[in-house]
């Protein structure tokens, strides 16, 4: 990818195309303490109030650098890797981080330790690399008193509050209204898939666990979905295209979200699961369409509940997992409450947190 001159007309050629720049567009993005503040980035003009008649009088090329003279007496230095990334049309910080695919023998998945001044460190940002690749992390020893889950939450991004709270306490009580507040087994599911939008990611801190049991299970969805659409490519194309409405109800509120358990992107790749079928509820569909949405629904909680795919582990007080809640699904064994306590608390943030986090960090240390 590189830019050229010809005539004072700007060119972008990626090696199969030429194209010209439109003039307006590189007008739009002159530089300098006059045009722009340096901390935050934003202009300190409004290019709608600018004439379209935008013309270049004289550009040329020095070194790492496009100088531009505007036919509005405006002249600028303009970075010329910074222009080539924005034509490549990809996030070259998130994108750029491949999901690795995992089942059942995932191993030797590194624990990341809480330190002082974790947010702001290179471990943070391994840490955030990690989860985009695998959809979860966990970080051992982080504080257990006033509710620190919030706090951790809120210095990689903001708190996502549902119809839970800011945060809510996972234990087993009387009267639950979910089976999270029992103690149950749970088989793999998708958090909140009634709402709109779906949060990203959850955390969950254990404070007490004094149980044999109530093992933390994970399944990873993309691994499944890639799987049944190389073997099961009917099943995979009834899933994605079918919507059920998700629902759920309480005292307070009736929650509902009609949407595919397999969604995809503009690409026609991975983008999001959602299970819980507790909650769901099939449209009404030709007969035939619904017997092969029936059988392609129950392969796809086999393989969900199957020993190939999930992983289980023990949370110990003070570790925290962090898991993408649009690509993992998560579970539990059952535990006896009367052993003693299993305390863990929950909440939620979503991607523009560890996206925001993961560019700070970057440009932080230069990475």
């Amino acid at each position: 990818m590189k830019i050229e001159l010809h005539e004072n007309k700007v060119y972008f050629n990626n090696g199969t195309e030429k194209k010209e720049i439109h003039p307006f567009w590189l007008r739009e993005r002159v530089d300098g303490e006059e045009f722009v503040d340096k901390g935050t980035q934003q202009r300190l003009f409004d290019p709608t109030s600018l004439s379209n008649d935008i013309i270049i009088n004289k550009a040329s090329i020095h070194e790492e650098f496009l100088e531009v003279n505007f036919n509005d007496g405006i002249s600028s230095k303009l970075n010329l890797n910074k222009i080539a990334l924005e034509f490549s049309k990809e996030d070259t910080v998130i994108k750029s981080i491949e999901k690795t695919k995992w089942d059942s023998g995932l191993s030797n998945i590194k624990n990341f330790e809480y330190q002082d001044n974790f947010y702001e460190s290179k471990e943070m940002h391994d840490l955030l690399v990690s989860f985009y690749r695998f959809g979860f992390v966990v970080i051992k020893n982080i504080p257990t008193t006033k509710n620190y889950i919030v706090e951790f939450a809120n210095s990689i991004g903001s708190v996502r509050r549902t119809n839970f709270g800011e945060y809510f306490d996972v234990k087993s009580k009387p009267d639950p209204n979910d089976l999270a507040y029992t103690s149950l087994a749970l088989a793999p599911h998708t958090d909140n898939p009634y709402r709109n939008p779906v949060p990203c990611i959850q955390l969950l801190h254990c404070i007490e666990s004094k149980v044999s049991g109530g093992y933390s299970t994970l399944v990873d969805g993309y691994t499944v979905t890639e799987d049944l659409k190389k073997s099961y490519p009917d099943y995979y194309k009834i899933l994605t295209e079918v919507k059920v409405r998700f629902k759920f109800i309480d005292k307070e509120v009736i929650l509902e979200s009609l949407c595919p358990l397999i969604e995809l992107d503009e690409h026609k790749n991975f983008k999001q699961v959602r299970f819980s079928p507790r909650l769901d509820f099939v449209p009404i569909l030709d007969k035939e369409e619904l017997d092969l949405y029936y059988q392609a629904r129950k392969k796809l909680s086999e393989m969900y509940n199957s020993d190939k795919y999930r992983i289980e582990f023990k949370l110990a007080p003070k570790d925290l997992m962090m898991m993408d809640n649009h690509r993992l699904l998560h579970g539990r064994t059952v535990y006896d409450a009367n052993e003693g306590e299993r305390f863990l608390q929950g909440c939620y943030i979503d991607y523009d947190s560890t996206e925001g986090k993961l560019r700070h960090l970057k440009r932080k240390f230069n990475l």
